[in-house]
């Protein structure tokens, strides 16, 4: 496990004074991500709310080599430098080994960003991907995505009178991910920061691709305070709606799992986006979700039980 002592001492390779918003999730999962190695490390992400905040020219908030990308190809473009790497250090030009992240949010990997993202994977790139997942399109406008839950109220699946909402399920990339037969796919948390570090010092580590699909709270798009954000993300863990999970080698195994779940009610009531949800005509979309849930946890348990069998 992740030893806070040994990760106080490293050197920050996101600088504070960057234009996220006060209470951003991702900022959070990138530096605890980026204490995953002490190696050199080239960033490549993803156009987006990371991006845009930390790269406003002639700024930087970024002290490692830092790639912008286009909104859909930053798996294309990591899975580029890594080979030219390679390459450099068979003929012996480069010595030193060095590490490379994609980042990219729900927009940029759920969506337009999964044929890039299945091909570098697909081929077998010494990289580690790292998905800020908030959810939605915050950037531009809190437009729903593939990540968005089922209930929530985007600027493009508005509560009101002809709907409660999204009415689609979330998308399940870490499945997705995980089908591709990659050595590392986990989801993490940073409100559980000892098992995310962790799951990035894994990550790091195998040869080939590996996959860390975060949560990362917006206050702004999932209208709550904004000192609120690390409170939301445990709720997040404690109610079962997001499970910290992680494959390694093909073994799906639980990294942490509550005592006893909380009722997803209590994740989604703090949050202004599925206020809707808690008017009387629509309670029954409350129950869906927590029978969603339920169901998903007992397929995961399922999944887990059967990989240590056959491990």
């Amino acid at each position: 496990m992740a030893n806070i002592k040994e990760l106080a001492k490293q050197p920050e390779r996101l600088s504070g004074g960057h234009r996220l918003c006060a209470g951003c999730g991702a900022s959070i999962v990138v530096r605890q991500v980026l204490m995953g190695t002490k190696d050199p490390v080239v960033v490549g992400s993803a156009t987006g709310c990371l991006e845009v905040a930390t790269t406003i020219y002639p700024y930087t908030a970024w002290k490692i080599p830092f790639i912008h990308n286009a909104f859909e190809n930053v798996a294309a473009t990591i899975s580029g430098v890594e080979t030219a790497y390679r390459a450099l250090k068979k003929k012996g030009k480069i010595k030193k080994d060095i590490k490379f992240v994609a980042f990219g949010g729900d927009g940029g990997t759920y969506d337009i960003g999964l044929q890039s993202l299945s091909g570098a994977l697909e081929r077998g790139h010494n990289f580690v991907y790292v998905c800020y997942q908030n959810e939605a399109y915050m950037n531009t406008g809190v437009q729903r995505s593939g990540g968005t839950p089922k209930g929530a109220s985007t600027t493009t699946a508005p509560s009101g009178k002809a709907s409660y909402g999204k009415p689609q399920l979330r998308k399940d990339l870490t499945a997705i991910v995980a089908a591709h037969n990659i050595p590392y796919v986990a989801q993490g948390s940073a409100s559980h920061w000892n098992d995310l570090v962790t799951k990035a010092e894994k990550a790091f580590k195998v040869e080939g691709p590996a996959f860390l699909n975060v949560i990362s709270m917006c206050h702004r798009g999932w209208r709550f305070p904004q000192e609120d954000t690390i409170k939301i993300n445990k709720l997040a863990v404690e109610t079962g709606y997001w499970p910290l999970i992680e494959v390694e080698n093909g073994i799906w195994k639980f990294t942490y799992k509550p005592k006893e779940r909380k009722p997803v009610v209590e994740f989604l009531k703090p949050q202004g986006r599925f206020k809707h949800l808690f008017k009387e005509e629509n309670k029954f979309v409350l129950e869906e979700i927590q029978k969603d849930i339920d169901e998903n946890w007992a397929r995961l348990e399922r999944m887990c039980e059967a990989s240590c069998k056959v491990a």
